[in-house]
């Protein structure tokens, strides 16, 4: 389409979501809004848990240094028994490998994480805007029309679209009339950031694990000096947040008096809930986040789920405003709505191991093997029987560049174009380049010397991967079948420069 409106994008909600989605679309030099009716960012600690393949996310939007260092790994867990106090530490992480260079969860508040994308954004010149409300809006075939209540007076602004990435009680959804089903679980929860006097930051505590629902814990938040504190309450009884109350609770259930609560930066009470929206589309706008899906916050998911939906979207949005066909906006749901719904059932069944005082985590929080096999994106019936596959996550590999310099897939990969990757074709022709596409050779312009890029890929000689800006495989094809790439490149607005 044309881009004669106003803006390309609004962006309802400037949490991690539409931090992502900002960070994407500035890299797409696509002109966008980020606005949020709170007057100032978000203050607390919810989402802590960062995935491994959020760090790999955070790493192609340049933000990946800032968020580590602005945390650190989960600290081992010390359990309060009758027999005293019992540390459980991790054991043996996983190492990171050549294909999956991040393998171990941090543990950052995710004030922290927005703030770190908010100066990511920054760089590349955005801001959000505080105190800025979403209001209503209207939407026709060829754009929407957004009322937006600021500071100083209400103001209509049009834009080719509208992404609601604005929460678990999302205007945008609730305008567009978009159902939320599912349920709530029936467990309530306190969670508050707190300063404490006479509790070591080195390890997480937890008292009353031999009744989960009287259970009481201080998780130390690494970048701060402060501590999550997280208890099951009931369902119909008001909560006393203050630092005296939280402290009283505390003696209560963990049965000791030298630990007190000092200080209480943000708390807040909350009913979990599972849901899943009917739709994450109508016209020209759209849902991300918590506005499209709900989780219980066990093993993590919420946030990283919400991270990878505006991670799939962004590149999405930018190729459609230049000139992409509609119907590649319609692979977002297709893609994203199926890993929601598969997340909210490992949430439920991380929330009722839990309930039996079973912590154990697995290979299947990681989100690593999250993938779109079944997108109508992924070119099916070419690729070869081993190796990777349409729709699996793109491995990392070191390689060598021809002139001796080291560097790495995902290095190769960075940025908002697709990359075409094709392993040691020997004298067959190499496809023209296309504006967005970059080509690489191995055998060429980049050397396998440690073996590390057959081993990810399985590719045998004369085949080429096509990688999406996103990181996942679009489809892998021998020399002979390059026709079918230009084919599919032209349908998803890569086209050669004339």
């Amino acid at each position: 389409m044309a881009r004669n409106e106003e803006l390309d994008v609004i962006i309802c909600g400037s949490g991690a979501a539409g931090l992502t989605l900002a960070i994407d679309l500035a890299r797409g030099n696509v002109a966008f809004r980020l606005i949020d009716k709170a007057p100032h960012p978000f203050i607390g600690s919810r989402g802590k848990g960062i995935q491994p393949r959020t760090e790999e996310v955070f790493e192609d939007l340049g933000v990946v240094d800032r968020i580590v260092a602005s945390g650190g790994e989960y600290p081992p867990m010390r359990t309060y028994t009758h027999d005293g106090p019992v540390d459980k530490h991790a054991g043996i992480l996983p190492e990171p490998t050549p294909a999956e260079p991040y393998q171990i969860p941090l543990l950052v508040p995710q004030f922290l994480t927005e703030r770190r994308l908010r100066e990511r954004l920054t760089e590349l010149g955005h801001a959000p805007e505080y105190g800025c409300e979403l209001v209503g809006f209207d939407q026709d075939d060829d754009g929407v029309t957004a009322r937006i209540a600021a500071p100083d007076g209400e103001r209509t602004v049009r834009a080719a679209y509208l992404v609601g990435a604005d929460g678990g009680s999302s205007f945008v959804r609730k305008a567009l009339g978009i159902e939320f089903p599912g349920k709530s679980l029936n467990v309530r929860a306190l969670v508050a950031d707190v300063r404490v006097d006479g509790a070591s930051s080195r390890v997480w505590h937890r008292w009353g694990n031999e009744k989960p629902e009287r259970s009481v814990s201080l998780c130390p938040l690494h970048g701060t000096d402060m501590f999550q504190y997280m208890a099951p309450v009931p369902l119909d009884v008001d909560v006393d947040l203050s630092a005296e109350g939280l402290t009283a609770l505390l003696h209560e259930r963990g049965g000791q008096d030298d630990i007190v609560i000092r200080e209480v930066s943000w708390a807040s009470v909350f009913t979990m809930q599972a849901r899943l929206a009917d739709a994450y589309r109508r016209g020209r706008v759209l849902l991300a986040g918590d506005a499209a899906h709900c989780h219980p916050p066990t093993g993590g998911q919420g946030l990283n789920t919400s991270i990878q939906d505006a991670y799939n979207l962004g590149w999405k949005l930018a190729a459609v405003l230049d000139g992409a066909p509609e119907s590649l906006l319609a692979t977002y749901e297709e893609e994203r709505r199926p890993v929601a719904e598969a997340v909210l059932g490992l949430s439920k069944k991380l929330l009722e191991a839990a309930k039996n005082r079973d912590m154990r985590r697995g290979r299947e929080v990681t989100q690593l093997d999250v993938g779109y096999p079944d997108s109508s994106l992924s070119l099916t019936g070419l690729e070869p029987y081993k190796g990777v596959a349409s729709g699996d996550r793109a491995p990392d590999a070191p390689v060598t560049g021809a002139g001796g310099l080291a560097t790495r897939l995902f290095s190769l990969f960075q940025g908002p174009h697709w990359t075409l990757l094709g392993y040691e074709p020997g004298d067959a022709p190499v496809p023209e380049p296309r504006r967005g596409l970059r080509i690489h050779v191995i055998g060429g312009d980049i050397l396998d010397t440690g073996g590390h890029v057959q081993s990810a890929y399985g590719l045998s000689p004369g085949q080429w991967a096509l990688i999406r800006p996103d990181g996942y495989v679009a489809a892998v094809v021998g020399t002979a079948e390059l026709g079918a790439i230009e084919s599919y490149l032209d349908g998803v607005g890569v086209r050669p420069v004339r």
